[in-house]
């Protein structure tokens, strides 16, 4: 871009150095070294005059703020895989182009996924707990910290894409009965090499696994997806992780049925609310019911480097006069 004036790109929230570096060096980038999530008066004054906003996951880039975006900008290149917090349509309505970072995060969230599956049945968290509350451990006993073992469970597999592929890979090394549902069934060959069974009926399919992994992205169909009835055919000794978006489940009846003993336990890596966590699942985790993470199944330094690379990969591809590799269609979302 030697010669041209540099756009202006607005980050929005602190990236890993490297990545703001580089950004520095091929745009006008205007960072937030802060690492604060910018408030709607910032967020309006952004999109006025930045040529590229680069947004993240807690950021609503809705049709209001787009509306007041000024002629300046082209471009929303998010700093994420899911458009859940951009309203896409409003966007490509003025004109500006959105992007995402497909494809980085797949082994990290798999990988949390898995963790969230051995650490609740095994009670994990509690036991860690144990060992930093002076004098409460006696020492080891045949019956003390009973958990469940995970091999030989059928596990459900809500949304078979990428992540859900790679959780069933690791699921399966872990000697687990493979099951999804997805809108369309995989590729027979992965079928075969994964030995997982398609369900059509997600009901049908709640009604009979031990562990339920959430991995779609999280869309208006999605939605409480996993809503109170469907919950309610979970069998009580099943186990629910959830590592994608947090309102594809119904949270409140999720911690009516852990309180009142119809579900054995959740491992949840997202919120209905976030930031805002639910006390009542605070206080589940407290009694070992629930392990809860803040929102890490991506937290890898690779993964982030990874995620900022892609970003500005469709920045200059896009300034250089190209369609971005990683362009988000409405029609797609």
């Amino acid at each position: 871009m030697a010669g041209r004036k540099k756009p202006l790109v607005v980050i929005s929230r602190k990236l890993p150095d490297a990545i703001e570096t580089r950004m520095r060096e091929l745009f006008d980038a205007r960072l937030n070294v802060e690492d604060r999530p910018l408030t709607q008066p910032e967020l309006v004054a952004a999109v006025k005059e930045a040529d590229v906003l680069v947004p993240t996951v807690t950021d609503r880039i809705d049709a209001s703020l787009i509306a007041q975006a000024g002629e300046n900008l082209k471009l929303i290149a998010n700093f994420g895989n899911g458009v859940d917090n951009i309203d896409v349509a409003a966007a490509a309505a003025k004109g500006i182009m959105v992007t995402n970072t497909p494809n980085v995060l797949t082994e990290d969230t798999a990988d949390m996924t898995m963790a969230l599956m051995l650490a609740v049945p095994r009670r994990l968290t509690e036991g860690a707990a144990m060992l930093t509350d002076d004098g409460k451990w006696a020492g080891w006993s045949p019956t003390w910290m009973l958990g469940r073992r995970i091999w030989g469970k059928r596990l459900g597999i809500v949304g078979m894409g990428r992540i859900g592929t790679a959780v069933a890979r690791r699921a399966k090394a872990f000697g687990l009965s493979i099951h999804y549902h997805n809108r369309h069934r995989v590729a027979p060959a992965t079928e075969d090499a994964l030995e997982a069974t398609y369900w059509d009926s997600l009901d049908q399919m709640l009604a009979r696994m031990d562990i339920i992994s959430v991995n779609c992205p999280s869309t208006p169909g999605t939605f409480h997806l996993l809503s109170a009835r469907r919950l309610a055919l979970l069998q009580p000794t099943a186990y629910v992780v959830n590592t994608a978006r947090g309102d594809i489940i119904d949270e409140d009846a999720l911690v009516t049925m852990l309180e009142t003993g119809k579900l054995a336990g959740a491992g949840l890596d997202v919120f209905e609310h976030e930031p805002a966590v639910n006390p009542k699942l605070v206080r589940l985790a407290a009694k070992g019911k629930v392990v809860i993470l803040p929102h890490m199944g991506s937290a890898t330094i690779e993964g982030r480097i990874d995620m900022g690379e892609k970003v500005i990969i469709n920045i200059r591809t896009f300034f250089d006069g190209h369609r971005p590799p990683d362009r988000v269609l409405p029609s797609r979302v």
